[in-house]
C-alpha cells in the first residue's frame, strides 16, 4: 500500500534534540538521523512503501531559502530516520539550479507507468515565476529526473500539495492568483500535468495544503497566507473534491496510518534567520467529536502497525512555587496555569525550583513560557548548579498567548533544583511551568 501527505507549516514550538533509537516524538525538539545528523526534511512529504515510510524535504542546512537538495529519508516507526541519497539536487541553466526556489516537495507512486513522481513548488529567488516543478524515478529515493516547471492551466501556483484518492485518481492543490484564490486540479493519468480545476475557493487566501479522506468525507487543512510566520490553521470539509468546502475550526492535520486510523498533524516552525534550524512539529490529532482536534502532546508514542498513538504523563511544577532573584517577579494572569508566572528573568532575574523529581536518566522537560517579542528570545536551564543549557524561546503572539519548548535534562534520581535564567544578559520569556515527563 501506497500513500502521499502533505506537509505545511504550522505554530508551536521548542528546542534539543531527538537522538537515535528514540521511542517517542517530541514536537519541537532538534531531531537526529540514525547517524547522529540533524534532519533536513523541511516543507515535507511522506510516502509508504511497503512497511517503509520515506520523507521527503528542503535541506536547508545552508541557512538559505534557495535550492541545495530534495533530501530523502527512510523509516519503519516514524521515529527513527536513516538517510538516503538525494532525491533531487540542482541542475545549472534550469528551474532547479542553486540559484533557485524548490519546496514543499511531494511524491505520488503511478501504478499505471510503475514510477515515482515527485511534484514541487518551483520558483525564482524572488518568487515572481510562481510555478510547479515535475521529476521522476524508477525509486522511492531516486535519483528523479527533472522534467520541468510551468504554471499550471497557465496561473500562477506557489504553495502547493497532492492528494491521491482511493480509486488512484490525483490532484494538485496550490495557492493561485497571487496567493488570492485557492484551487484543486486534477491530474492526468501519468501524473504528468494538470487537466482541469476541479474546485476553487476564491478570496480565500490559503497556503501550505494537505487533503485527507476519512468516512467518504473530504477534509482540507491549509494555513493563512504570512510569509514565514505561523498563524492557525484551518479545515474545511467536503463529500466531494469538486463540491462546496465546509469551513469548520482553526486546526491541521496531515499522515493518516490507514483506514480510519490515527492521523498524525506534521507541520514546520520556520527559523526565518536560520532556516536550517527550523524545528518539526508532529502532533496526533483526535476525531472522537467528530471533527479533528489537534493534541498538543509534548511527548507522545505511535504505533505504526495498530494505527495508534499514546500521550506521555509527566510531573508539573509551577515557576512562582520557586525561589526568586534579582528582578524575577511573580505576575498575574488569566492564561497561566494556577494565574501566574515568573517573569523578568534573566538580565538579573532567575528563578529555582527545588525537589524536582527525577530518575537518574535523561528526561524530556517541556518548560511553558510567553514571549510577546517578535524576536526570539532564550533561558538557560541548569540543574543542581550544573552547566547552564540554552534554551531557544520563538515568540508566541502575545504575552497571554503560551507555548512549551522541550529540553532534555540528566536529572538524579530522586530530589533536584532546576535554576531556570542565571547567568544571562539577555531577558528570557515569562515562565509559567514545566513538566518532567519519565520517558527519555
Amino acid at each position: 500500500m501506497r500513500f502521499i501527505l502533505s506537509c505545511f507549516t504550522a505554530a508551536l514550538i521548542a528546542e534539543r534534540a531527538l537522538v537515535s533509537a528514540e521511542s517517542v516524538i517530541v514536537p519541537g525538539a532538534t531531531w537526529t538521523d540514525t547517524s547522529g545528523n540533524v534532519i533536513q526534511a523541511h516543507g515535507a512529504g511522506i510516502l509508504k512503501v511497503g512497511s517503509t515510510f520515506y520523507w521527503f524535504g528542503e535541506d536547508k542546512a545552508a541557512n538559505s531559502a534557495l535550492f541545495s537538495a530534495v533530501s530523502c529519508y527512510t523509516s519503519s516507526d516514524l521515529v527513527n530516520w536513516s538517510r538516503q541519497s538525494n532525491a533531487l539536487t540542482p541542475i545549472t541553466g534550469t528551474m532547479i539550479s542553486t540559484s533557485d526556489i524548490v519546496e514543499r516537495p511531494k511524491v505520488l507512486f503511478n501504478e499505471k507507468n510503475q514510477e515515482y513522481v515527485m511534484w514541487f513548488h518551483s520558483d525564482t529567488s524572488d518568487y515572481g515565476a510562481a510555478m510547479v516543478g515535475l521529476a521522476t524515478a524508477e525509486t522511492p529515493c531516486g535519483p528523479y529526473t527533472y522534467k520541468g516547471s510551468w504554471q499550471p492551466l497557465g496561473a500562477d501556483s506557489r504553495d502547493m500539495g497532492l492528494f491521491q484518492d482511493t480509486d488512484l485518481s490525483a490532484y494538485l492543490l496550490y495557492a493561485s492568483d497571487n496567493n488570492q484564490d485557492f484551487k484543486i486540479a486534477s491530474l492526468d493519468s501519468d501524473y504528468y500535468n494538470v487537466t482541469a480545476v476541479v474546485s476553487q475557493l476564491n478570496g480565500a487566501t490559503l497556503e501550505a495544503p494537505g487533503i485527507v479522506k476519512r468516512d467518504s468525507t473530504y477534509y482540507l487543512f491549509a494555513s493563512h497566507t504570512s510569509g514565514w510566520d505561523p498563524n492557525p490553521n484551518k479545515f474545511f470539509s467536503s463529500s466531494s473534491l469538486s463540491g462546496n468546502w465546509t469551513y469548520f475550526s482553526q486546526n491541521a492535520y496531515d499522515l493518516p496510518l490507514g483506514s480510519n486510523a490515527s492521523v498524525i498533524y506534521m507541520g514546520d516552525r520556520w527559523r526565518p534567520s536560520l532556516l536550517g534550524s527550523s524545528r518539526y512539529i508532529w502532533y496526533p490529532l483526535d476525531w472522537s467529536s467528530g471533527s479533528p482536534q489537534i493534541v498538543p502532546a509534548d511527548v507522545w508514542s505511535v504505533d505504526v502497525s495498530a494505527g495508534t498513538y499514546s500521550v506521555a504523563s509527566g510531573a508539573s511544577y509551577e515557576a512562582e512555587s520557586g525561589t526568586l532573584s534579582g528582578n524575577a517577579t511573580v505576575m498575574s494572569g488569566s492564561s497561566f496555569s494556577g494565574g501566574e508566572a515568573v517573569g523578568y528573568l534573566g538580565n538579573g532575574g532567575s528563578v529555582t525550583i527545588n525537589d524536582v523529581q527525577g530518575n537518574g536518566q535523561g528526561q524530556w522537560v517541556a518548560l511553558y513560557y510567553a514571549n510577546a517579542d517578535s524576536t526570539w528570545r532564550n533561558t538557560t536551564v541548569s540543574v543542581n548548579g550544573g552547566a547552564t543549557v540554552l534554551v531557544d524561546q520563538p515568540n508566541t503572539g502575545g504575552e497571554d498567548v503560551l507555548l512549551s519548548v522541550p529540553v532534555k535534562l540528566n536529572l538524579t534520581n530522586g530530589a533536584n533544583s532546576v535554576t531556570f535564567s542565571s547567568n544571562q544578559s539577555s531577558y528570557a520569556g515569562d515562565l509559567d511551568k514545566f513538566i518532567v515527563y519519565q520517558q527519555g
